[in-house]
């Protein structure tokens, strides 16, 4: 919501309106639309403000390079719900993870954040009270159904198809019922485009776990889907959908899962792509299957996948229990094999991603003893040094696909291919809040200025 600027430091600096929001807990007695129909006057005035003061500042340079290297740390969207700091990690509304840990909203009996009060969060900046959470909680449940037609496209779908593609294609068709569609071909004033885009995206993210359970018990062969209960909060729903419902623990890893996983700025591949689509006006349904279509690339979503692969292919050649030196020798034979090491290196960060250390404090709470886990931890301890050594990356430093499949494995959720679908379900909170704002602040279509590299060359040929 407020507009961000870096100090040499590179700490947030928030307008005194921003900090009176941001470290204030929510007004209680009020849902979160009508909370947000509240802020949203504040915020536009707010946005007026920093444009009319900043609007024809130069933010940074463009080098050629960044071109031809994907953009990559060229500044060039504006993206709310969380900024992601190369030492810090990521802030989500100004708040680290272990600060959302401690602040938000927890179930009876548990000790991790609820996704719903992250989401809460993320759409206005505030901490939600504990029965904020719990109506949430119950709107989702009550909204959670799928529609016939789309259930028996999931049905249909033979079992080798990937899981990411039934999940892209149950999304998509839940587009049918779009309130935003409707609004929009109705004629609705583009002043109250936030709100038919608040209804979707809180259908949309009602209806992921029983589009996600529906996906693996058809897969997987785990039997009829139970129902929703509008007694227990999102996360223990989706659990339940997946048959892990009995397990307190991975409840909580749940939890835990989808409040890390939510919101990572706005430049990775999935969240850029639903504010792209989403800007041609392009309803949440449809602006978030095309996420799920980025997120399901091997350099985004599926890399978690890929870190248990390489784990399991390494225990099973050196053993569960084997020496830091036979550890060192597998690392090396891989990166001189041509191979990247899996889960080490981020665009961004430089340091350990706090969703690892978050995962792993998790660990050592949970499963301590988990042989995977202590691999993982040894090679925490060994991989950085050779990657620094070999020159293989910036940042030697595990991020969060480094530590998650681990997690899910020692639950029993053993099916990799599934991983990047519980991605795609908390991914859904960070696209679907900035789509709100979006609509409420009258983002603009997307379309940046692309070149030739005849282009190039011409034009520094005629500077020349």
């Amino acid at each position: 919501m407020a507009s961000i600027l870096r100090t040499s430091r590179t700490r947030p600096v928030w307008s005194a309106l921003a900090r009176a929001r941001f470290s204030s807990t929510a007004p209680k007695n009020t849902t979160l639309k009508e909370r947000l129909a509240e802020l949203i006057p504040i915020e536009l005035e707010n946005v007026k403000r920093v444009r009319a003061e900043h609007g024809k500042k130069a933010f940074g340079p463009v080098i050629v390079d960044q071109l031809y290297g994907g953009m990559r740390g060229l500044p060039a969207l504006i993206w709310d719900g969380s900024v992601l700091d190369a030492d810090e990690g990521i802030r989500f509304r100004g708040k680290t993870i272990p600060e959302c840990q401690e602040l938000l909203p927890k179930a009876p009996g548990g000790e991790e954040p609820l996704p719903e009060g992250l989401f809460w969060l993320l759409v206005t900046g505030e901490i939600p009270t504990q029965e904020q959470v719990t109506e949430l909680s119950k709107d989702w449940a009550a909204r959670s159904a799928i529609p016939e037609f789309v259930e028996e496209i999931l049905d249909r779908c033979p079992p080798t198809l990937h899981p990411m593609s039934q999940f892209s294609l149950a999304v998509t068709a839940l587009n049918h019922n779009s309130a935003f569609a409707k609004a929009y071909q109705d004629g609705v004033s583009k002043k109250e485009y936030w709100g038919p885009t608040f209804e979707d995206s809180m259908d949309l993210i009602a209806k992921l776990p029983n589009i996600a359970g529906r996906i693996y018990r058809n897969v997987f062969g785990q039997g009829k889907l139970p129902a929703i209960d509008p007694a227990k909060d999102y996360s223990h729903n989706l659990a339940t959908l997946l048959g892990f419902g009995d397990n307190h623990a991975f409840v909580e890893l749940m939890r835990l899962y989808i409040t890390i996983h939510s919101d990572h700025e706005g430049g990775n591949v999935s969240a850029h792509t639903g504010k792209l689509v989403g800007s041609a006006l392009s309803d949440p349904f449809l602006a978030f299957a095309a996420s799920l279509n980025g997120l399901a690339g091997p350099l985004h979503g599926l890399a978690n996948q890929e870190v248990l692969t390489w784990l399991t292919k390494m225990q099973a050649k050196i053993g569960a229990n084997a020496s830091n030196e036979a550890v060192k020798e597998y690392v090396w034979a891989t990166l001189k094999g041509g191979q990247v090491v899996p889960g080490y290196g981020h665009a961004v960060l430089r340091k350990t991603d706090p969703r690892y250390t978050a995962q792993r404090e998790f660990a050592l709470k949970h499963l301590p003893d988990d042989p995977l886990f202590k691999l993982v931890g040894q090679i925490y301890n060994i991989v950085p040094d050779i990657l620094l050594e070999a020159g293989k990356a910036k940042n030697p430093w595990p991020n969060v696909d480094a530590h998650s499949g681990v997690l899910l494995t020692h639950y029993g959720m053993t099916q990799m291919q599934f991983y990047t679908v519980l991605f795609g379900v908390s991914r859904a909170f960070g696209v679907a809040s900035q789509l709100i704002w979006d609509r409420a602040l009258g983002a603009p279509l997307e379309r940046p200025k692309s070149y030739s590299t005849q282009a190039i060359e011409k034009m520094f040929k005629d500077k020349a």
